[in-house]
Formats: C-alpha cells, sequence, structure tokens
C-alpha cells in the first residue's frame, strides 16, 4: 500500500482521479453504493484496531515517535480521517493540532517555531492538522511569499523532517486529493444544514475562488518534499468511507515498519508473587 499511493515524482492531480475507489472489490457490481461504504467502514474498524495495538506498544516502550501530516483543500476530510482512525485508541500517546493562521507571537519567529513545538515526544503519535506547509500554501497563492523564498523554506522543511527523523520520529504526510464538485457539495452542505453553519468561514470561498492556483502549489510543495524518509501519499478523498481506509491501510504498515516492540521488564517477574 505505502507504494501503491506514494507520491509520484512528476505529481498531476486531476479531478478524475479523485473520486478512484482502488481497494473496492465489487468486480461484478453487486453490491449498492451503501453496501460498500458499510464494509470500507467495517474494514476500517478492523484496521484500527490492530493500530491500537501498535500504538500501545509505542507508548509503552517510549523510544519511538509518529508523525501523520494531514494536508488538504477545505472540506478533503481532515478532521474526519482524525476521528475514522483515532476514536478507538487511547488517547494516552496521542496529541492532535490544528495549526491556523500565525498569531502575532508565532510570526515573530521562524515559520517552523511553533510547529517544533508540537512534535510528538517519545512513545507519542502527533497528528497535525494542517501543518507548516500551510506557511508555502497560503502565502504563495496570495502572492506575499516569492519564488526564492518558498525555494528556502522547501529546504528548511526538507531539514527540518530530516532532523524529526534522525531524533527517532518516523514521518508520514498524506495529502487528501478532493475534486471541485465533490468540494462544491460539501460546502453547500454545510449551508443547508443550520448545525453545520459553524463549520463553514467566508474564507473557504476565497480558497475555492484559486482553485487551480491552490493545485499548483500542492503540486510544487509536494514534489520539492518527498523524501524517502519523508514520503507524501496522495489519497483520492472523495470518498470518506474509501480515504478513511486507505489510511488506515497507509498508517497500520507505516506502524508495522517500526517494529514496534513491548519494553523489557525492570525485573524478573516471574519471581514475582503478589501476596493477599
Amino acid at each position: 500500500m505505502l507504494e501503491r499511493f506514494r507520491a509520484p515524482k512528476n505529481l498531476e492531480l486531476r479531478d478524475k482521479d479523485a473520486g478512484d475507489t482502488p481497494l473496492r472489490d465489487d468486480k461484478k457490481g453487486k453490491l449498492k453504493n451503501g453496501e460498500l461504504k458499510e464494509r470500507e467502514r467495517a474494514l476500517t474498524v478492523e484496521l484500527t484496531d490492530e493500530i491500537a495495538k501498535l500504538q500501545e506498544k509505542l507508548y509503552a516502550a517510549r523510544d519511538q515517535k509518529l508523525l501523520l501530516v494531514l494536508q488538504g483543500m477545505d472540506t478533503s476530510g481532515k478532521d474526519g480521517t482524525v476521528r475514522s482512525l483515532f476514536a478507538q485508541i487511547n488517547p494516552m500517546g496521542l496529541h492532535a493540532t490544528g495549526f491556523v493562521a500565525p498569531t502575532d507571537k508565532e510570526k515573530a519567529h521562524d515559520f517552523l517555531w511553533r510547529v517544533h513545538a508540537r512534535a510528538p515526544g517519545k512513545g507519542e503519535i502527533g497528528i497535525f492538522n494542517r501543518s507548516h506547509y500551510e506557511d508555502v500554501l497560503v502565502p504563495r497563492v496570495a502572492g506575499t511569499l516569492d519564488d526564492k523564498e518558498c525555494e528556502r523554506r522547501y529546504a528548511q522543511i526538507r531539514d527540518f523532517e530530516r532532523m524529526l527523523t534522525e531524533t527517532g520520529t518516523t514521518v508520514m504526510k498524506v495529502f487528501l486529493h478532493i475534486s471541485n464538485d465533490e468540494q462544491r457539495e460539501r460546502l453547500q452542505a454545510r449551508l443547508d444544514d443550520p448545525e453545520k453553519h459553524w463549520k463553514f468561514d467566508p474564507s473557504d470561498l476565497v480558497a475555492r475562488a484559486k482553485w487551480d492556483v491552490y493545485q499548483r502549489a500542492y503540486v510544487d510543495a509536494i514534489n520539492a518534499t518527498d523524501c524517502d524518509h519523508a514520503p507524501w501519499y496522495i489519497v483520492p478523498a472523495d470518498s470518506k468511507t474509501h480515504r478513511n481506509l486507505i489510511i488506515a491501510h497507509l498508517m497500520l504498515e507505516t506502524m508495522q515498519g517500526m517494529k514496534l516492540e513491548w519494553p523489557a521488564p525492570k525485573a524478573d517477574l516471574a519471581k514475582v508473587v503478589i501476596e493477599g
């Protein structure tokens, strides 16, 4: 799975690819869409059960770290991915950070200052819902970041992520690839449902008006920062259940590759007897 969804060398983000469901096995077309989604939800639960077992080992041993970076256009499912993958996992050793526009204090430092402070510690899984990549996306689209400074930031990101991996952090970066039409439907659904109005931000429409510019910015950022030590994975995200299933596979394989083990006991417990 890791190689299957790894960002290609010359990435192109095409709307038609956002609707792909490569893990569906209903080749004869006998299952209805609702049945396919229910199957995907069940498979995702099975995978997250396995992830939870590995997370317990990670937390117990406290000698490795895992960072999951989630990026994507508005409504691509960053929050939904977090709920789906981590709802069953012990919150101990699990930290999710949603990066919004930097504060004045954060702007007074380099752009990675606030990000490094939220990187996972030993035994932890860190989740970045948006991340340091916002700082090579938003200002570039807005025209406040020129090409020279953008290239400098790409290099700093590569150095930052290499430093994380060299100090025991496994980094996996996921781009949730949603199509323009699907985003329109999800934004409209927020407007149509009063209980989802809190999710709607008028700035989403401003970003949507610059869709093609954002797509090019994402392509450039991913191409510039995809490395073996910090790989990018491209996940089709028009189907929420299929998106979650793919990411669960990627997460499980990544954690299996960490070769996690239970820590050795502090004493010979075979001779310990609890007396009444």
